[in-house]
């Protein structure tokens, strides 16, 4: 017989993205690490399609050579546009849907520590229908002290942000047991704690073992769903594992209009 690839198991059906009669918002936030795009691009951009996200938290975006032509390849490449984010916040880059009404983007540079990478936020005010949301992209620290401390600043500025609604989406970088994450989830609803849908661990992509990355919500959003997206249509194991480094995470949320 001949070899078959191996299928992800198919899970119930996600949500779709959709504007309610009283202007509140389902949508679908997708949190991806894709490795400064150094993997298969065209995997990569297959998988985000399949996801049909209206906003991406992307993190390890290109940082260097040419990096803005990097960002608006890939989104052109998935459907979407470039919100905010890349080079100038350090790595963490914003993606859209033409769903998304811009309000306004800000791109934070955090306190440099010597010896370490320099971290950043790409942060966006946007509505769905009648729904305001803040939204931060984060990749944090290797370092633990450091870490914490971005948890800290990340929660800052998604209170500073002044919508109604937040969504933070981050590569925590350590596991969901530790102090950062702690910190996270205990001011925002984990989203896949809430409302798991399929696996949770992201790390790394050829054998996943950790879940250390996430998407977080204020507490009026609703979680719908939240998970590795392994069995959604579209999406394939060699794909996820020729992408990047990291598995994504996808939350379907209900934003509430006000």
């Amino acid at each position: 017989m001949p070899h078959m690839p191996h299928m992800p198991r198919t899970l119930h059906t996600l949500p779709k993205s959709v504007t309610e009669p009283d202007g509140s918002a389902v949508i679908r936030a997708l949190s991806y690490n894709i490795r400064s795009l150094r993997d298969d691009e065209e995997a990569l951009a297959r998988v985000i399609r399949a996801c049909a996200p209206d906003l991406v938290f992307v993190q390890e975006a290109p940082r260097f050579f040419r990096w803005r032509k990097h960002a608006a390849r890939l989104a052109a490449k998935t459907g979407l546009v470039v919100l905010g984010g890349g080079a100038t916040a350090a790595g963490p880059l914003l993606l859209c849907s033409l769903r998304a009404f811009v309000e306004r983007t800000e791109d934070v540079l955090l306190p440099r520590t010597p010896g370490l990478h320099r971290r950043g936020f790409a942060t966006a005010v946007v509505r769905f229908g009648a729904a305001r949301v803040g939204v931060v992209s984060a990749h944090l620290s290797l370092d633990a002290r450091e870490r914490q401390a971005q948890a800290q600043l990340l929660l800052d500025r998604a209170a500073a942000l002044g919508a109604p609604h937040v969504i933070a989406a981050a590569d925590v970088n350590e596991a969901s047991g530790g102090p950062a994450f702690g910190r996270l989830s205990g001011a925002l609803q984990d989203c896949w704690t809430v409302s798991p849908w399929g696996d949770g661990d992201t790390f790394p992509s050829t054998a996943p073992n950790r879940r250390i990355d996430a998407v977080f919500a204020s507490r009026g959003v609703e979680v719908l769903a939240c998970g590795v997206p392994t069995g959604l249509p579209g999406i394939t194991t060699p794909d996820l594992r020729a992408a990047t480094d990291h598995l994504p995470v996808l939350a379907a949320l209900r934003l509430p209009a006000g």
